[in-house]
């Protein structure tokens, strides 16, 4: 099979039977038709069809290096400048047609397999066939156009003490036992968002682990298919309410479903596993492989088209009701428009710098991308502040579309209509923008933005340690000693 189109995505998935635990339901089934998860699912399939669209085909997907058919542009393991401009452009279709809001579509975590497969010799630094797993099974996911989520973090208890130490150990995911064939897992892991109708979970390192043998047990990396016998998923309860696309714009179509993973003595083929009983490997396993920075590239193309809609936004709403001439809505704007292009500069930079890694493999500049990972979690955070500011009071007591073909259509056309709109353009555009700002929707949409890479706090601790201050602390010093 080469790159899949909606219906292709959708057949595959009507066939999976995921465990899925939802709002005090049991779902091992029809997943693609649950109210929960049915508009999300359709916005995905939309996204394979795009691979067959004339207009988009030749960016989204790039002949297999095995069969010559066409497979997805993220999967390309990148040679020239070219070719990470061609992923970027792949980056950006799809994430232009979620406008940013779906932060786990495919092209994300493909990205981040091509870069392992390509890093083949460093798996099998501990046992050769850990890097043939890791190039096969990336071969796998290519030829067939597998849609794959992940798990990393381990149950929030108590951060205070490592995995070993929670609840005698059985709380976090961890090695039971190996067998002839396999290892069994046991435990649970934080978060799978679209868990529910992926095709594979990757069972991925995240926390930074001591190379003890207590450590052991929790130092693995995996893959199962989602219906893997034993494997369970608690879904948040959903933020699509069943409601039209006009009273939801946002959540009837983007509610990415996020998910705890229980893993009830789940055996996992040795050909599946990637890293085994190593905390080293684990360590390592993002940023020697360069992993971490193709994974980044994805991000910050899609967190440019959500600024980009983000601004689009906040035009409409100071058009729509005659603020933009006044100073301190210019000065809201000019935040946006600074973000934006911030981002735009970071991913120039990137690939303008890029170089060879280890491997081979054309990788995009680290600095750039590092930067963009720690800076856009908090200004993200300023947007859905800005445009409740902007919506103020019109945020509030909006009718719904039900009301504008109702019995108070009338009055809802001489009073809420606004200086350039009619009421019916006015009060979708509100609701727009409340979907982006206030809603639950858009309070999960702030609280992802800000947690995608980890803490901000901790990461910030791991991005001054990286980066090298002793030139810029030289210059200084040979100032203040009165050297030229």
């Amino acid at each position: 099979m080469a790159a899949r189109n909606g219906r292709q995505f959708l057949d595959r998935l009507a066939q999976a039977r995921p465990h899925v635990d939802i709002m005090g339901e049991t779902v091992t089934g029809g997943i693609a038709g649950h109210p929960a998860f049915r508009n999300v699912v359709a916005t995905y399939a939309a996204l394979y069809d795009m691979q067959h669209d004339p207009a988009y085909r030749d960016v989204l997907t790039y002949p297999s290096p095995t069969t010559s058919e066409p497979v997805g542009t993220s999967f390309m393991v990148p040679q020239t400048a070219d070719d990470l401009r061609l992923r970027q452009a792949a980056f950006k279709a799809w994430a232009d047609r979620s406008h940013g809001m779906l932060g786990r579509t495919g092209d994300y975590l493909n990205s981040g397999l091509m870069a392992l497969a390509a890093a083949q010799d460093w798996f099998a630094q501990t046992d050769p066939a850990l890097g043939v797993n890791v190039k096969r099974y990336y071969e796998k996911v290519r030829e067939e156009d597998l849609l794959c989520t992940h798990t990393l973090v381990p149950p929030q208890a108590n951060r205070a003490v490592p995995a070993s130490q929670q609840v005698a150990g059985t709380l976090s995911a961890h090695v039971i036992r190996e067998d002839d064939s396999g290892i069994v897992v046991r435990g649970a892991r934080l978060l799978a968002t679209i868990g529910p109708f992926a095709d594979e979970l990757l069972v991925f390192p995240s926390t930074l682990l001591r190379n003890t043998p207590e450590d052991k047990p929790y130092a693995f990396a995996f893959a199962v298919p989602n219906d893997a016998p034993g494997l369970r998923y608690i879904a948040r309860e959903t933020l699509d309410y069943g409601r039209s696309h006009f009273d939801h714009p946002l959540g009837s179509r983007f509610d990415e479903p996020d998910a705890v993973v229980i893993f009830d003595d789940v055996h996992v083929p040795y050909e599946r596993c990637f890293v085994i009983a190593d905390p080293e490997a684990c360590n390592g396993f993002y940023t020697a492989t360069s992993a971490v920075v193709h994974m980044t590239h994805q991000v910050v193309t899609r967190t440019t088209a959500k600024t980009e809609f983000i601004l689009g936004l906040v035009a409409l709403l100071t058009e729509a009701v005659g603020i933009g001439g006044f100073p301190h809505v210019q000065g809201d704007i000019a935040e946006v428009i600074m973000t934006l292009e911030t981002l735009k500069a970071f991913s120039r930079a990137a690939v303008a710098d890029a170089a060879p890694n280890d491997f081979g493999v054309l990788t995009p500049a680290w600095q750039p991308l590092n930067a963009a990972r720690n800076l856009y979690p908090r200004l993200y955070q300023r947007f859905p502040e800005i445009l409740r500011k902007l919506g103020a009071s019109g945020l509030m007591a909006l009718p719904t579309e039900a009301d504008l073909a109702g019995s108070a259509a009338g009055d809802i056309a001489t009073y809420l209509q606004s200086a350039t709109l009619t009421a019916p353009e006015r009060v979708r555009l509100f609701r727009l923008a409340w979907d982006a700002c206030a809603s639950a929707f858009a309070g999960r949409q702030a609280l992802y933005e800000y947690y995608f890479f980890g803490d901000p706090v901790r990461m910030a601790g791991a991005y001054v340690a990286q980066y090298d201050l002793a030139p810029y602390a030289g210059q200084v010093r040979s100032f203040l000693a009165g050297e030229p």
